[in-house]
């Protein structure tokens, strides 16, 4: 690996209803040498309280993912969507030209913990766009979202793609870059990537190195692996 961004390392912002761990800078939290990896610019792990969440707000020209963990967020937006995400699956809305969104944890007792991602597209103006889906494991790397869709994946209006990485404990997997920029991120679990140890929360850089072995520790390993471009 050619950078350990340790969990504890992240920015956090706690706001009561919502506590925040940022992997790169956002909002509030700025570390110029932590401002996102080729085309992704935000990695926050949120965790919000029972009947909170986010008001409406805007974005535009930002494809944004989520990822639930725990519990079930509640998606309003301005083109009429509706929809109820629970934990296990996966949600893409591209902003495009302009939207209007609100976040909600669906349950009033319960607490929300999900992982919203943001890569910046490589088309711009284009009219939003919606769709989540539940994507089974298959093998030890699953696609989730890819450029074109692939294998069941919800799409992405980028060259890059989002993969669910699943080891058993003690089980390997190596790590491929070819001639492009590989970041991973742990949900739970722990495995060793050469010398270095890397536990939920962390993530890992690939820039230089093209191929890297993983082995899952005791209790296995979840994690999320992003293909991205080298040069932009």
């Amino acid at each position: 690996m050619d950078m350990i961004r340790k969990a504890e390392s992240r920015g956090r912002a706690n706001f009561g209803w919502l506590d925040s761990r940022h992997s790169f800078s956002f909002g509030s939290y700025y570390d110029p040498r932590h401002m996102g990896i080729s085309v992704l610019r935000v990695i926050n792990d949120d965790t919000v309280k029972g009947g909170a969440g986010f008001g409406a707000h805007g974005h535009r020209d930002m494809e944004i993912i989520s990822y639930v963990l725990e519990g079930a967020i509640e998606h309003r937006d301005s083109t009429g969507n509706h929809f109820v995400v629970p934990a296990g699956e996966v949600q893409r809305m591209s902003a495009g030209r302009g939207i209007q969104h609100s976040e909600f944890n669906a349950s009033r007792h319960q607490r929300l913990r999900f992982l919203q991602i943001w890569i910046e597209p490589n088309v711009t103006g284009i009219e939003p766009e919606y769709e989540q889906a539940r994507i089974e494991q298959r093998g030890q790397l699953t696609p989730l979202v890819t450029t074109d869709g692939r294998d069941g994946s919800l799409s992405l209006h980028q060259d890059a793609g989002l993969y669910r990485l699943r080891l058993q404990p003690g089980e390997a997997f190596t790590l491929q870059t070819g001639p492009r920029t590989g970041y991973l991120h742990v949900i739970d679990g722990s495995a060793a990537a050469g010398t270095a140890q890397l536990a939920a929360g962390d993530g890992a850089a690939m820039i230089k190195t093209r191929e890297q072995l993983l082995s899952a520790g005791k209790a296995g390993l979840e994690a999320l692996w992003f293909d991205l471009p080298r040069d932009y």
